[in-house]
Formats: C-alpha cells, structure tokens, sequence
C-alpha cells in the first residue's frame, strides 16, 4: 500500500473504504435524507456544538467549494472584508473576493510569517467599515498553525464577523467556536476527518445565516438556500452519495477514538518522531514546532537532492511526500500525518530516508 503523506486525499482504514461499497441511494428518498441529517448532527457534535444556534452546511466540492461558499454567501454587498495573507490559501480567498467583486482589503504576510498583530490592528484602525475578517487556520502552503484567540478578541471587540478557513484543521486542532468568536468556518471531508474526497461543509452560526443576503452572488453555493433544504431534509442540488456513506463511517470512527483531542494527541506523536528523526540526519524543518500544525509539517531539502528526485525515490519505496508551493518550490519538501497511518509507517519513512540521503551521499 501506498503510504500518503500530502495534505489531503488521505489513506482511509479499511471501514470507511468498504462504505464506499453500501448499496446505492437517490438522493430524493428518505434513506439519504436520514444520511445527511446524521452527517449534519455528527459534524456539530465534533466540536460540541448546539445545533439551535449552529449549522452545518453540506457541500459536494472540494474544500475551495466550502471556502468560497463561506465568503460569497455571509459577506454582504455593502459588507467589507479584510482577508489575512500569510500564505497559498490565505491568497486564494483573496481571489475569491475579486472573482465575486466583493470589496476587500489585505493583510499580507511573506509566506510562513506569524499574523502581525500590530499591523493588523493598524488596518482597522484605517478601515473602520470591515465588517468580516476571513483567515486560514491550518495553512498547509507552510505548516503554519494561525492561533486565532487573539484575532478573535479584536474581531469580537469590533463586531467584525471570523469566517475560518479550516480545511486542513477541522477535527484535529482546537477550535473554539464561542469563545474566539467564529461566525462560520469551511472544511473537507478528506483531511483530518479521514473521509472520501467529494464532500465539504461549512459550520455557520445559524443568526448569521439568517442576517446575510437575500439575493445570493452563486447558484451553486448559496449557503442559505443548502441550510434551508437541508433543515427540511431535503438538498438543492444531487450530492455525492457513496462519499456521504464514507463521511458518516469516518465521523463515527473518529467518535469512537476518541474524537479530536485523541486524533491531535496521536497527530502529534507522529510529527515529533518525524521532526526528531530528520533532525538526527541533518534535515531541518521549516518552521518551530510551537508555530507549527500537528497535521502538517514542512521541511529543508536534504542539499543533495532536488524535489523531483527525492519525491521519486521515496515513491518507489511506498511514500509519497509533498512539495513546497511557488518560492518555496525548490528548498522544502512536506509530510502530513493525516489519515490511516501507524507509527510503523513513520518508523519505515525515517528508515527509507535516512537509506537515500545515505545512497546520494555517495
């Protein structure tokens, strides 16, 4: 088996692979309407959530679906957003404004930069009229994990609205919906919830739904008309079935685990090994494990090796890692430890490692 160490799709255990082959369903009876309203009612339950005040949105799309519902769907015509740069994804919402003409402004960072706090309260200072803040939690481009207590209490203060990208975070980290404030976050099935590719979400605070735009700026990815449907049981448009069925059994074995707070410790144990395993053979990571995600770790080519060449040999041996975005191309490679893997697969990937810096080194 392949062992995958990129962000997402991630390897699936055996329970949530044979779901996949449960028997096939409209998506107009009442059997998939019993599916998606348990989904629904598991992914609140994830981070404790009422579902009288919270609401979670079922999408069939990647988690960009789930992001740019998010922000077309509960920034308001004469709303403004300010949107936190600090890497790939933290840009990609920014083209999201653009492509919807959504007024926006920026608060941009050079990739794997810490959020300046001070700059940032600069800018709103400037901009009195924000009315939403969308960030990145988890953003993979670097493994930088983006703490938001903070940027929640500024959001808070001035009654400015949190919209969370969580991708590559829900289900793995702390997210503390009330307390920092988060109006609505967007996440994937096929990160750290170990499920199919397909299907994304977002988790909204219902009064907001109910406060935003009449008049949607999509078709496809109006939140308030997914909410409504799916409130009644129904879905506006055909969803992605056998990915729901995987969803469900992903969400019930992440229950049974013991849900976040188990997944994050065991997260954990498998970057520490990683991160002191490459130390001990000269390979350095790019960011301090303090600023750095239990999902997703970025790392320095070894300087023997291009991208190409590492990520080719690792592959031959049942790895496959992940490479560094734009600038960073050339000098870092990345591992995640989402999904079915053991601490036996890291063993071996440090083992495999240490095998081919050794081989070149030669």
């Amino acid at each position: 088996m392949m062992i995958l160490l990129n962000p997402g799709p991630v390897n699936l255990s055996d329970r949530v692979r044979n779901a996949l082959l449960r028997p096939d369903l409209c998506h107009r009876e009442v059997e998939f309407s019993q599916l998606q309203s348990r989904i629904r009612e598991q992914l609140l339950q994830v981070y404790d959530l009422p579902r009288e005040r919270w609401a979670a949105v079922l999408l069939t799309g990647s988690g960009t679906a789930a992001m740019e519902a998010m922000v077309t769907s509960l920034v308001p015509r004469n709303g403004k957003l300010l949107v936190i740069e600090n890497g790939v994804y933290g840009e990609r919402l920014s083209k999201i404004a653009t492509i919807h003409g959504i007024e926006y402004v920026t608060l941009h960072h050079p990739w794997g930069d810490e959020i300046d706090i001070k700059g940032l309260v600069t800018l709103l200072n400037e901009n009195n009229d924000i009315t939403h803040l969308a960030v990145v939690h988890h953003e993979t481009t670097t493994g930088r994990l983006n703490h938001l207590a903070q940027l929640g209490t500024i959001c808070q203060e001035r009654n400015i609205q949190l919209l969370v990208d969580a991708v590559s975070s829900f289900g793995a980290e702390e997210l503390n919906f009330e307390s920092w404030g988060i109006t609505a976050c967007s996440a994937s099935a096929n990160k750290c919830l170990h499920g199919v590719p397909g299907t994304s979400f977002v988790i909204v605070r219902r009064d907001a739904l109910a406060g935003a735009d009449t008049t949607p700026r999509t078709l496809y990815l109006d939140l308030g008309t997914y909410c409504q449907q799916q409130d009644k049981g129904g879905t506006p448009f055909t969803q992605s079935v056998q990915v729901f069925y995987a969803l469900a059994e992903a969400l019930q074995e992440l229950e049974e685990e013991g849900g976040w707070r188990a997944r994050q410790n065991h997260y954990r144990q498998l970057v520490s090994l990683v991160r002191n395993g490459l130390l001990e053979i000269g390979i350095e990571p790019l960011l301090p494990a303090a600023s750095s995600s239990v999902v997703l770790n970025a790392f320095y080519l070894p300087n023997s090796l291009s991208y190409e060449e590492f990520h080719d040999q690792l592959k031959a041996q049942g790895f496959v890692i992940y490479g560094g975005q734009g600038t960073l191309g050339k000098s870092i490679f990345r591992v995640s430890t989402m999904g079915a893997i053991a601490r036996t697969d890291m063993e071996r990937f440090l083992h495999v490692v240490q095998q081919i810096i050794i081989t070149n080194v030669r």
